[in-house]
């Protein structure tokens, strides 16, 4: 799933720049002129990131941040022209979780982004053990049985069904999981996890009944919720 970011600049200009520059990046974004106009939208989307300018008449960024953060735990990253260190502090203490002075590389901003993101995911989990053809996954002690036969898992392989298994047989992308499991090798890390994973519960590697992928889109785990 692409990240989802709100851009609240009143410089229209750069709001259009940073919005060009950020769907080019696989980001989903929408932009607001104003502190006002972000309000109203955000009764409307729901967004994994904000990118908010502090300098924007009316209501400025760092009131704007205040409220907002008091009532939601979205991310906010301020974008800034002040760069004393007392200015960085009042973004920081309005709830900010990181701040940009301007000028700055648009690449600077994905890259905080980024981190942002991977600070504050929450990882899918899933409570209940799940049904995988023969197998039951206890995700409380991270292991695989089979009647009396019991295989032990990798931290890797169960974040990996325990986020797949919290979805509920919906397809999920690889950036999604990467994200969901914390890896810092992407995309890739994920596909050799599902390989391990196959070489576990799946009768036939080649032809998977349980853990498929889905071309184009990613992978999705055919499982049974029990309790």
């Amino acid at each position: 799933m692409r990240p989802h970011v709100l851009v609240v600049d009143d410089d229209r200009r750069i709001r259009d720049l940073l919005c060009r520059y950020l769907e080019e990046q696989g980001f989903v974004v929408v932009a607001a002129g104003d502190a006002f106009e972000a309000e109203v939208l955000l009764k409307s989307f729901e967004v994994d990131v904000l990118v908010v300018d502090v300098m924007m008449p009316g209501k400025t960024g760092l009131e704007f941040t205040q409220e907002y953060r008091a009532g939601h735990d979205t991310p906010v990253l301020l974008l800034t022209a002040l760069g004393e260190t007392e200015d960085r502090i009042s973004g920081l203490e309005a709830g900010a979780d990181d701040y940009l002075p301007k000028p700055f590389e648009p690449r600077e901003l994905v890259l905080r982004l980024n981190a942002i993101l991977k600070r504050t995911v929450r990882p899918l989990q899933v409570e209940r053990s799940l049904k995988i053809g023969a197998w039951v996954f206890d995700p409380l002690h991270e292991e695989l049985s089979a009647g009396e036969r019991i295989v032990r898992l990798t931290s890797a392989e169960a974040q990996l069904l325990k986020a797949l298994g919290a979805r509920g047989g919906e397809v999920m992308s690889r950036e999604e999981l990467a994200r969901a499991c914390g890896v810092d090798a992407g995309e890739r890390t994920i596909d050799v996890q599902v390989t391990r994973l196959r070489r576990k519960i799946e009768e036939d590697t080649k032809a998977p009944r349980y853990l498929q992928t889905v071309r184009g889109k990613g992978y999705v785990l055919r499982c049974e919720a029990l309790g």
